[in-house]
């Protein structure tokens, strides 16, 4: 690896026509570990990861990656990096142990350390029973699986994880969970993008937000929440389009911030001193006709973090069964 962080991102910028995609942004990840880019639909962060893996110029400013800048040097990054992206790169016309064999023929390994490469990659990821198998007969876990298996055929330096387990069902996406947790553990760096907020606080060693092309924040996961502060009161009614008005009667009836998510029809303030606050709390939605269908105090969790900093929740995954 060269010298410097695995990755160093400097003012970086992307423009697409009118729209900068990727506007300023800052970043700089250590060795080792996991690092989870959480923002909205359109933050720049698929922009920011096929920058970083020379998929895409930028614009402006400057992206290291294993001390390589990605737009001199492309080659000498692709050559220590893999990637996972949302779109799959497996061929569904070849066998599994095919597949995982011409990634590492195109990586410019030996046939004969592409074959002992890809039999060591089917052994890990369970996948030794279906190797033989064309793809197209895969499920969506075991299909997720091989493509994270091929980006691993080189024993990359830096991994690129875009949204990994995007239509996972819940038993899938909990055994991608521990071989990331692992490769981290192993010494590789990851960098990967996730729209499920309980992923990068059960994976991230740390966490950057990003919100229309900048990191607007940078942590561990338990430092994000103490911006948040203490504990938060969680209002969930009804209906989303009581959502609006319960922000307004409260906001009218009590000083502290409140925070208003119409999509899950509910409402988040801090809860300092929370007995006083629920009973302000349903007596100012009684008194304005708001029904109300829970209220709960609760330690911050991420939602809360992103909500503060981006104005709304995190958009629910586009579930694929790819």
């Amino acid at each position: 690896m060269g010298e410097g962080p695995p990755i160093l991102v400097e003012k970086l910028v992307k423009v697409y026509g009118k729209t900068r995609a990727v506007d300023g942004l800052d970043l700089q990840v250590e060795r080792g570990g996991v690092v989870a880019v959480l923002g909205p639909n359109g933050a720049g962060k698929t922009t920011l990861i096929r920058i970083l893996a020379t998929l895409a110029k930028p614009s402006g400013g400057r992206a290291l990656v294993a001390g390589f800048d990605v737009a001199q040097h492309p080659a000498q990054v692709r050559r220590r990096i893999g990637i996972a992206g949302q779109s799959e790169s497996i061929d569904e016309y070849l066998t599994g142990r095919q597949n995982l064999v011409m990634m590492g023929e195109l990586s410019r390994l030996s046939r004969g350390e592409a074959k002992r490469r890809a039999g060591d990659l089917l052994d890990r990821f369970e996948l030794s029973e279906a190797a033989d198998r064309t793809t197209k007969t895969y499920s969506g876990g075991m299909r997720r699986k091989l493509d994270l298996a091929a980006s691993l055929i080189t024993h990359p330096e830096v991994l690129f994880l875009d949204e990994p387990t995007t239509g996972l069902d819940p038993r899938a996406r909990m055994g991608m969970w521990q071989l990331i947790r692992e490769l981290g553990a192993a010494g590789t760096t990851l960098l990967l993008t996730t729209q499920y907020l309980d992923e990068a606080d059960q994976l991230a060693h740390h966490i950057a937000v990003v919100d229309q092309g900048r990191v607007i924040a940078w942590g561990t996961p338990d430092q994000l929440k103490t911006q948040v502060g203490g504990a938060v009161l969680e209002v969930t009614l009804p209906a989303a389009a009581d959502a609006e008005e319960a922000g307004r009667l409260l906001r009218s009836a009590i000083s502290a911030p409140v925070t208003v998510d119409v999509r899950r029809h509910r409402l988040n303030l801090p809860a300092t001193a929370a007995t006083g606050l629920v009973t302000t709390v349903v007596r100012a939605l009684d008194a304005g006709g708001v029904e109300v269908d829970d209220v709960s105090v609760r330690r911050p969790a991420l939602d809360d973090v992103f909500m503060s900093l981006t104005g709304h929740g995190a958009e629910p995954p586009v579930e694929d069964a790819a």
